[in-house]
């Protein structure tokens, strides 16, 4: 199973070279799983960038993937992975759902390149 971290969804959202790249991935979100922390983020964005009658629409879109909250576990393990690869709050939960559902994070966000488990390209310049 894929994760797909808030940036893809922002890049595709916003019709970038990279968003391109990924879009297909996102036609079947039913087939995708989203961490709570990427739902908050991109919330968050859309609620700046977007109609709100378009951002309901993307909202509900993405919601049809399975959604994962976070547990003690998740919360324990996204602190150890914070403190050993510099991760900020929200990555670290964002990379330890991944983790610990086995599924691989679909990422454009620098700060996870090179590590476990995780698919990076890096933004189209």
């Amino acid at each position: 199973m894929k994760l797909v971290d808030t940036c893809i969804w922002i890049e595709v959202t916003s019709d970038t070279a990279t968003g391109q790249a990924y879009k297909r991935l996102l036609n079947e979100p039913h087939k995708l799983m989203i961490s709570t922390m990427v739902v908050y983020e991109l919330r968050k964005w859309l609620a700046r960038h977007m109609e709100s009658e378009a951002a309901d629409e993307l909202m509900t879109l993405v919601l049809t993937a399975y959604v994962v909250e976070p547990t003690s576990t998740i919360a324990l393990q996204a602190a150890e992975l914070s403190r050993a690869h510099k991760l900020h709050a929200m990555d670290a939960l964002i990379y330890a759902t991944a983790l610990e559902h086995d599924a691989e994070l679909v990422t454009c966000d620098a700060h996870f390149k090179d590590l476990p488990q995780v698919d990076y390209t890096a933004k189209a310049k």
